[in-house]
C-alpha cells in the first residue's frame, strides 16, 4: 500500500499491466498466453511467476523486463519482481480462448 495517499493495488490493476506485455515473436500479451503462473501483491510490491512458450526462449530477459517496467507504472507499485520458471513447462492448451483465437488455434 502507498503510505501516501493510501493506494491499495489490485490483481485486476495487475492483469490489465501484465495484457501490454508482449512476446516479440507473437501478437498475442502474455496473459492471453497463459505464461502468467502467480501473482503476489503485498503493499506496494508486485511478485511475478511466469514462464516462456519454451526454454530456449532468446526473449526472456527482454519480456521479464517488459513486465516489470509495467507492473511499476501502476499506481501504488513501488517494487516489483519477475521470476521466470519451467514448471509447469508451458504448452499451447494453457493459452486463454483469446490467445488461441488470434494465433489461429480456434
Amino acid at each position: 500500500m502507498d503510505t501516501q495517499t493510501n493506494t491499495i493495488v489490485s490483481e485486476a490493476q495487475v492483469f490489465a499491466a501484465l495484457r501490454q506485455c508482449y512476446d516479440p515473436e507473437m501478437p498475442v500479451n502474455v496473459v492471453d498466453l497463459g505464461l502468467v503462473y502467480e501473482i503476489h501483491i503485498k503493499d506496494d510490491w508486485v511478485g511475478i511467476v511466469m514462464t516462456l512458450t519454451t526454454p530456449g526462449c532468446g526473449m526472456g530477459g527482454y519480456i521479464a523486463n517488459d513486465v516489470k517496467e509495467k507492473l511499476l507504472k501502476i499506481p501504488g507499485v513501488h517494487e516489483a519482481d519477475v521470476k521466470i520458471t519451467w514448471d509447469p513447462q508451458w504448452i499451447p492448451s494453457m493459452m486463454t480462448e483469446e490467445g488461441k483465437r488470434k494465433l489461429g488455434f480456434k
